[in-house]
């Protein structure tokens, strides 16, 4: 880690921070000095994942979808570690299937947590961050929040919403130190995206790629990062098409099955215990 990428005394919070993503950025951020607090709805998970940090590292419990939790694991953060200055907004679902088959239960639990859990965070870090002039809003979305992808309809819609909401709030907060970047990864081998595919030529990236991009978004300042950036070089012609080209760009790429070939039998579980109330 060079000097020029170093976070030291500086408090940076992430939301699902006990598994995957978040916990691999949370083990990269706290690498480069910064001091972390991690927020998950399953509170040990989150209490040993900030413990294996090291010391002066903080796991709490909470639930994105509250805002009142949501408030109290903010002000317990600042309290116990000091001012904010980074809130990464991770934590998410996937579930997969058509939508004429899709329970409401799902459907709401995809709302509430991936577009939900993002404003609410969003919300609270610039109530924070904009009187003091600084600070780090890094909302994770992803490339299904730029394509309609079958088979993921709510998740796409979800993924389309951070997109449109980090857009908004980067330019409500011009000019006032505060900065937001919208991080857009492809497949990654978590939990989440067990069993889905890859558009062709593409693989599975690593949570380390992605922990990896959302440091640099401390340092060089970006209102969007595609991971991999190949993505987004495709995605500009991809714009400029009539609707049939995208969707003949789709199916050549095999993207329009990343999802829907996904395997469900690996995901079952996963899509199981993640469904709100189960």
């Amino acid at each position: 880690m060079s000097e020029q990428k170093r976070l030291d005394g500086h408090v940076v919070a992430i939301t699902g921070g006990a598994t995957g993503i978040g916990l691999v950025t949370a083990k990269v951020l706290a690498g480069a000095g910064a001091t972390i607090s991690i927020g998950d709805l399953d509170a040990e998970a989150s209490e040993k994942a900030a413990a294996g940090l090291g010391e002066g590292h903080l796991g709490l419990p909470l639930d994105v979808t509250d805002n009142e939790s949501f408030k109290g694991f903010v002000e317990r953060t600042e309290t116990e570690l000091g001012p904010l200055y980074g809130l990464i907004n991770n934590a998410g679902v996937m579930f997969l299937g058509p939508l004429d088959e899709e329970a409401e239960a799902v459907t709401d639990t995809s709302i509430a947590v991936n577009l939900g859990g993002v404003i609410n965070g969003t919300r609270i870090a610039m109530q924070k961050m904009r009187p003091r002039g600084r600070g780090k809003i890094v909302n994770i979305a992803s490339q299904a929040g730029k394509a309609g992808l079958p088979e993921g309809a709510t998740y796409c819609a979800t993924k389309f919403g951070v997109v449109g909401l980090s857009e908004s709030v980067r330019r409500e907060l011009r000019g006032t130190g505060v900065e937001v970047t919208c991080v857009m990864p492809g497949p990654v081998q978590t939990e989440l995206g067990a069993g889905i595919g890859a558009a062709r030529g593409m693989a599975h990236l690593r949570p380390e790629d992605v922990a990896e991009a959302i440091l640099e978004t401390f340092f060089r300042n970006r209102a969007e990062v595609w991971i991999p950036s190949i993505a987004q070089a495709l995605s500009v012609p991809a714009a400029l098409m009539p609707v049939s080209g995208r969707d003949w760009m789709m199916r050549a790429l095999k993207a329009d099955s990343v999802l829907a070939g996904a395997d469900h039998a690996r995901r079952s579980e996963y899509e199981k215990k993640s469904v709100q109330g189960s």
